[in-house]
């Protein structure tokens, strides 16, 4: 059964996880779905350090994804849909 969460996140984060999911094919939600029971299965495994999380998660964590101050994100998508769909 599926449930509504409200998320409170890094505006910089956003963007590029939008971009990211798009780019992927993917929704948002999908995305943090998976990740959430990815990092819950920590416990069915045993160690953290046998989970392979990528350097895109990661970015999110460290803080090493940065997006330009003037990053226009509207813009940004507009010009991934219209290659897109040529």
């Amino acid at each position: 059964m599926d449930a509504k969460l409200t998320l409170k996140l890094d505006k910089d984060v956003i963007e590029k996880a939008k971009i990211y999911a798009a780019e992927h094919k993917h929704s948002l939600s999908f995305l943090v779905e998976n990740y959430l029971k990815t990092i819950t299965k920590i416990e069915d495994i045993g160690n953290a350090e046998e989970l392979e999380i990528s350097s895109f998660v990661k970015s999110f964590t460290m803080g090493n994804g940065s997006v330009p101050e003037d990053f226009d994100y509207k813009k940004a998508r507009k010009e991934y849909l219209t290659e897109k769909y040529k």
